[in-house]
C-alpha cells in the first residue's frame, strides 16, 4: 500500500509516519524543506526516538518524498496512493488543494476503474479533512465531482501526540513523547476500507475532538500563557510552579464540566484524563518552550478553537468560566516579538482597543456577558505584565 503525506515536519515523521508504516504503507512525503527531501530520498528511512528514560528509538522504513514545487510528480503519487494525510496546520490547507486536485483528476484520468482514495487531514482542529473537501471541489469539474463523490473520501480526524520544536545534527531524526491518539470518523470511510493499525474508529468524532481540543490543546496554551506572565521559558518550569499548576488545573475542570455535561462523560473518568494529559506536559525527557506552545495567539483566540469556544459553551451552559476568562486575558497579553500573530495582535490592541479585538478577533460582542469580564481581567494582567510585577490573574476566582 502506498501513502502520500503532505508536510515533513516533526508530526508528520513524528507522529504520521511510524503509524503507516506499521501498517506497511510505503510513505511520499510531500515537503518544501529541500535537505529533508534530498536525505529522505536517499536513505529512503529515518530514526523516531521516545522521550522516555531509555529513549527508545525505532527506524520509519520504505519513504521517500517529492518536492511541493514538482507539481508533476506529486499528482502521480496522489493518483496512484491508496492514502492521503496531511500535517501541515489548518491554514495551509488551502495551499495543496490546487495539487490534491490535480492528483485526483489524473487519478480519474489514468485508471478505468480507480480504487478508493481516503485524503485524512490530521490537523489541529475541527473538521480538517472536511475543510479540505471544500477547497478541493470547486477545482473539479462536475463530472470529476460526481466520480469523487463516490471514489472518494474526507473522513474527519483527531490526533494527538505533542512533538516540541528540536534541533538534532540528523534533520531527519524526530523525539517525541510515547503517548499518541489517532481517532477517525468510521462514517466518512468508503466501504472495505483497510484499518490502520494504532488507528481507532468510532460512529461520533465530536466527543474525542472536543475532549482533546478542549483538555490537551486548552491546557498546553492556558500552560504557556500563564507561565509567560510569571515568567518561565518552559512548560516544564511553568507546571512545576504551584501557581501556574493551580491555573491551568482550574481551567480543565471548567472545561471538563462543560465536556461531561455535553456529552454525558463519565466525570471521574474524565479527571483522570485530566490529570493525566497535565503529566504529559511535565515530561522531564525533552524541553517544551513557552513561545512555541504560546505562538500564533490569534488562531488559539480564534471563536472556534480551544479557549473562546469551550469558555462560550460553559457559559451557555450556566457553568463557571472564572479560569478560562483569566486563560484569555493570559493570551491577549502574550507580546512575544518574534511571533508575527503575537505583534499583529498588539498593534490591533493599541489601535483599536481591547474591546474592539474582544469583539472582532475573538468574536465576542460587547452585549456578551464574557466581553466585559475578558476585558476587565486583561486590564489587569496587561498592567501587571507591564509594570513587571508578577500578575495575580487568580484575584478574584
Amino acid at each position: 500500500m502506498k501513502a502520500v503525506h503532505f508536510g515533513a515536519g516533526n508530526i508528520g515523521r513524528g507522529f504520521i509516519g511510524p503509524i503507516l508504516a506499521e501498517s506497511d504503507y510505503e510513505i511520499v512525503f510531500v515537503a518544501r524543506n529541500e535537505k529533508k527531501i534530498s536525505l529522505l530520498q536517499e536513505r529512503g528511512q529515518y530514526p523516531v526516538t521516545l522521550a522516555n528514560e531509555s529513549r527508545d528509538t525505532e527506524l520509519v522504513k520504505n519513504v521517500t518524498a517529492v518536492s511541493i514545487k514538482d507539481v508533476d510528480e506529486v499528482a502521480e503519487s496522489i493518483a496512484e496512493a491508496d492514502l492521503v494525510t496531511t500535517a501541515i496546520g489548518m491554514s495551509a490547507l488551502k495551499d495543496i488543494a490546487e495539487s490534491v486536485a490535480r492528483g485526483i483528476k489524473l487519478r480519474f484520468k489514468k485508471k478505468k476503474h480507480p480504487e478508493p482514495l481516503h485524503i485524512i487531514a490530521c490537523e489541529n482542529g475541527i473538521g480538517g479533512s472536511q475543510r479540505l473537501k471544500k477547497l478541493v471541489y470547486p477545482l473539479l469539474k462536475p463530472s470529476e465531482r460526481k466520480q469523487a463523490d463516490e471514489l472518494v473520501a474526507f473522513p474527519n480526524t483527531m490526533v494527538d501526540r505533542i512533538v516540541p520544536i528540536q534541533q538534532h545534527k540528523d534533520p531527519l531524526k524526530v523525539m517525541v513523547e510515547p503517548f499518541c491518539e489517532w481517532v477517525i470518523h468510521k462514517a466518512g470511510m468508503l466501504d472495505g476500507f483497510t484499518k490502520i493499525k494504532g488507528v481507532r474508529y468510532v460512529d461520533s468524532l465530536d466527543p474525542y475532538i472536543e475532549r482533546k481540543l478542549f483538555t490537551v490543546n486548552t491546557g498546553h496554551c492556558a500552560a504557556a500563557y500563564f507561565g509567560y506572565l510569571e515568567g518561565f521559558s518552559t512548560i516544564q518550569e511553568a507546571i512545576a510552579n504551584p501557581t501556574v499548576l493551580k491555573q491551568v488545573r482550574g481551567v480543565l475542570q471548567e472545561t471538563g464540566a462543560m465536556l461531561t455535561q455535553k456529552y454525558n462523560l463519565d466525570s471521574k473518568k474524565h479527571e483522570l484524563y485530566i490529570e493525566k494529559m497535565i503529566k504529559r506536559f511535565t515530561n522531564p525527557h525533552f524541553t517544551d518552550k513557552i513561545t512555541r506552545v504560546g505562538r500564533s495567539p490569534l488562531r488559539k483566540l480564534s471563536p472556534n478553537d480551544r479557549l473562546v469556544r469551550p469558555a462560550i459553551q460553559a457559559h451557555k451552559m450556566g457553568l463557571k468560566t472564572d479560569h478560562l476568562v483569566a486563560a484569555i486575558a493570559a493570551a491577549l497579553v502574550f507580546d512575544f516579538v518574534k511571533d508575527p500573530e503575537a505583534v499583529k495582535l498588539q498593534n490591533s490592541i493599541r489601535e483599536h482597543g481591547i474591546g474592539y479585538v474582544i469583539e472582532h478577533h475573538l468574536g465576542i460582542p460587547d452585549s456578551h456577558p464574557l466581553h466585559s469580564r475578558i476585558a476587565d481581567k486583561y486590564n489587569e494582567c496587561f498592567s501587571s505584565h507591564r509594570s513587571g510585577d508578577q500578575p495575580d490573574v487568580l484575584s478574584q476566582l
